[in-house]
This record gives structure tokens, C-alpha cells and sequence, in this order.
């Protein structure tokens, strides 16, 4: 979301007539776009801060700073307070500011320093960076779910549903630009629900049938959405995915935990065992498909019997990469004063047992792979060797092919011939890489 919010910050300034410089030295204006969901964001984005806020005492010419995202909400002026040389925070709610603040930049004036009215959120137009054949395309925004750990809903705000329309003519523009994979976003996006008093309610599952179509139209041949609430997991949605085969077939399911007291004092709505009743109806549905999910560990009250149940869920799931972290608390959610805190010593342990099993379980999910042939889509160029490609299976599986730049962007049929660390050597199958959208 951070990515694709940058990415229509940037072409308003592009549209206004700005470019993008090499060196900060050069700059009339920084932007830096925040994210609040891991403490450790926060810091590194304050860090950034710091920096352009000294270097900004040393310009001979003018700078202005501009803090965006969640971080910006969250902290408001504060952040001014703590950093005299920022000229502007703009929080998530506050992005329709951003041509008045681009204005005053150019015309050498102010801007209002106090945004004290809070405008409504709004969705941009478009959010694909210049030059690139993938795209994000946000269909909500904000949370309403409150889990006990979660920051989100207070830097996000409720759940706000994008018009479909909006939505269909965003793919039709990013289409035509040679996108060829999106990624459908929000917070929790099979929450969707757009109330059309007219012709009735878009819930998550239409809304895939709607995009599928349009797609399909605009010549992106692959569909992923992020990130998706396993309570909100309908069997309708389930159903459309299957039935559709631009949908990749890699899901994002966040599970958080494996013992039930836990996912209960987290105010995640959802048990194990539906949890496990959720991955069954997708498996059965799509057998080729990979799963992929989030786990915390050491939440307060955390046993080492919840510990066992956790790695036992993911024994039962074996899923083919996970987000694994421990838990951090965060000022202003429910689970900050919460009692019987895990000792930051065991919190680590406990996660090292986690992060192990999962390796395991990743390397020999990939070994098994090894001999199949796949479709891929070439990314670019490797970091390691400039002469090798970098592809992605739509199980969400990286591959090294050889092969010429010219070739980014495009698909192509590989076998997967071997496996280094956890990505593979590719052969390109039967005639190389295919044009755009075959």
C-alpha cells in the first residue's frame, strides 16, 4: 500500500511538471511516505528525517519536507515539533492536500500549515509507477476489525470501498500503459462491500468477477490481491478464484496464530479449526495452489503449549513462506496494557523455533517442484549476474533464467531445472519467452 501510495504521490508531481533528481542535494522538495505497521518502520522513517532535516540546514538553496502516511497520521505535529526543518505532515486522510503543498512549493509561498479540517479519504486515479509492467490497484482502505496488536485501523481508519467503476477504469488505463499483472489492495480486501442502492450490493466475490472480465479486456493476464483476513474468507470468493485463471494461484492468509486463546485475545474473529476448514475448501478447489501466511509470536500470556500449537498449525498447513515476528507493543491498541508480557529473551527463542520449522517446511516444498515447468514472469535483471533474469511463477516462486533485458516484462514457459538457497534455475521451454500478454 506504501508502494502504490507513492507511486500516485509521484505522478502528481510528474503531472505538475516536476521530475525526480539523483541526489538529495539537488532536491526543492522531499517526500517521505511512512508506514506505522512495524515499530521498526517507524524508526528507520525517522531516521530518514533526521537526515534530510540536517541536510536542509546546509542547502544554500530551498527545501521543503513533507511527511506522508501512517506515521504522519499518527504523530501529526508532533513530528514538527521533534523536526522544525519538515514544512508539511500529511497523513493518510490528507493526500487531496498534496497539489495545494506542490503549489506553494512552486509560487514560493505557504500552504496551510494546520490541516484542521480533515478531508474524507480519497482513492487516486492511478497508482503504477512509470515504466512498469506490474501494478497495484487499491480497492479499500482502512480496518474495522481492531485486532488487540494492530495499529492500522487508527492510522487508516475505518473501511472505505473504492467505486467499481473507478476501479474497472484504472485496470483499463494500466492495461493499455503494458501492465501485465496487478495486485488488487487493501487492508483487509475481501471486506469489500460497495452498497449500490440502484443495482444492488458489490461484495468481494463480484467484484473478482468484475475484475477478472475487465482484465482479461485490458490484455493483464495475472491477477493477486493482498491482504485477505481468513474471516472474511467467503466460499463464493473461493469459488471465483477457482473458476478464473487469471488469478494466481499463491494466496496470502494470514493466520497470526495457532492456539484459539490466542487468536481470541488478538480479536482475530476466526478459530483454528475454521481456519483449517478455510485451507481445505481452497486446496480442494485449486490443488496447485501455495499458501503463504503471517505468524507472531510472544504475545502477552503466550504458553508454551500455544507455542506448540502454532508450529503443530503449521506442520498441518506447510506453507511455502511465511512473515514471521514477535510481538512489539504499540502505544494507543489494546494488547499495549495488556499483562503477562513475554520476556524479550524467550520472544526471540520462540520465534527461532518458528522461523526454523519454516525453512524446513520451504526447502522441501521447492525440492519438490524441481523438474516441473511453469509460466513466469520475467522481472528484470539479476543482482547477482548481469547476463542472468529474474522471473516469478504465479505460485509466487522466484527463478533465475539466462536471457536478454529485453525480455522483462514478458512471460515465458521454464522448467525448473534446479534449486540454489530458495530460488531456482530455470531453462526456458520450447520457443523462449512470449510477447507481452500471450
Amino acid at each position: 500500500m506504501n508502494s502504490a501510495e507513492s507511486a500516485a504521490l509521484s505522478l502528481v508531481c510528474r503531472e505538475r511538471g516536476w521530475t525526480e533528481t539523483k541526489t538529495c542535494e539537488s532536491a526543492n522538495l522531499v517526500l517521505i511516505n511512512t508506514c506505522s505497521v512495524r515499530l521498526t518502520a517507524e524508526k528507520r522513517a525517522l531516521g530518514r528525517i533526521a537526515h534530510y532535516a540536517a541536510l536542509k540546514k546546509k542547502l544554500p538553496h530551498s527545501l521543503c519536507i513533507v511527511i506522508a502516511g501512517c506515521m504522519a497520521q499518527r504523530l501529526g505535529e508532533k513530528l514538527k515539533e521533534k523536526f522544525p526543518q519538515v514544512d508539511y505532515v500529511m497523513g493518510t486522510t490528507s493526500r487531496s492536500l498534496f497539489p495545494l503543498i506542490l503549489e506553494a512549493v512552486e509560487n514560493g509561498t505557504k500552504a496551510l500549515s494546520d490541516f484542521t479540517e480533515e478531508p474524507a479519504f480519497s482513492f487516486s486515479g492511478s497508482h503504477l509507477e512509470e515504466g512498469q509492467f506490474r501494478s497495484f490497484v487499491p480497492i479499500m482502505h482502512g480496518c474495522n476489525n481492531f485486532c488487540s496488536y494492530c495499529i492500522v485501523p487508527f492510522v487508516r481508519g475505518r473501511e472505505v470501498s473504492r467505486d467499481p467503476k473507478n476501479i474497472k477504469e484504472e485496470i483499463r488505463l494500466v492495461g493499455e500503459r503494458g501492465v501485465r499483472e496487478i495486485t488488487l489492495l487493501g487492508q483487509n480486501v475481501n471486506s469489500y462491500i460497495w452498497e449500490d442502492g440502484a443495482n444492488g450490493n458489490v461484495d468481494f466475490s463480484s467484484l473478482l468477477e468484475v475484475i477478472a472480465e475487465e482484465a482479461l479486456k485490458s490484455g493483464i493476464k495475472w491477477i493477486r490481491f493482498l491482504s485477505a483476513n481468513p474471516r472474511n474468507f467467503s466460499s463464493k470468493a473461493v469459488k471465483v478464484i477457482a473458476e478464473n485463471p487469471a488469478y494466481c494461484r499463491h494466496l496470502h492468509l494470514p493466520v497470526q496464530h495457532g492456539s484459539n486463546d490466542i487468536l481470541k485475545a488478538m480479536n482475530r474473529g476466526y478459530t483454528v479449526e475454521r481456519f483449517m476448514e478455510l485451507v481445505s475448501e481452497i486446496r480442494s478447489a485449486m490443488p496447485e495452489v501455495t499458501l503463504s501466511t503471517d505468524i507472531l509470536v510472544g504475545f502477552p500470556g503466550e504458553s508454551e503449549d500455544d507455542v506448540e500449537k502454532t508450529l503443530k498449525l503449521m506442520e498441518d498447513v506447510k506453507f511455502l513462506y511465511s512473515f514471521m515476528y514477535h510481538f512489539n507493543p504499540r502505544e494507543g491498541t489494546k494488547a499495549f496494557d495488556l499483562p503477562n508480557r513475554i520476556s524479550e529473551e524467550v520472544k526471540k527463542e520462540r520465534l527461532s523455533r518458528v522461523i526454523a520449522l519454516q525453512k524446513k517446511h520451504t526447502s522441501s516444498l521447492l525440492k519438490s517442484r524441481i523438474g516441473s515447468t511453469e509460466t513466469v514472469l520475467i522481472e528484470g535483471i539479476s543482482r547477482k549476474n548481469a547476463d542472468e533474469l529474474i522471473t516469478r511463477t504465479e505460485k509466487d516462486e522466484m527463478a533465475v533464467i539466462q536471457g536478454h533485458k529485453s525480455m522483462i516484462g514478458s512471460f515465458a514457459k521454464v522448467t525448473l531445472s534446479s534449486l540454489r538457497g530458495n530460488t531456482f534455475r530455470g531453462e526456458i521451454f520450447n520457443g523462449g519467452a512470449s510477447c507481452r500478454g500471450d
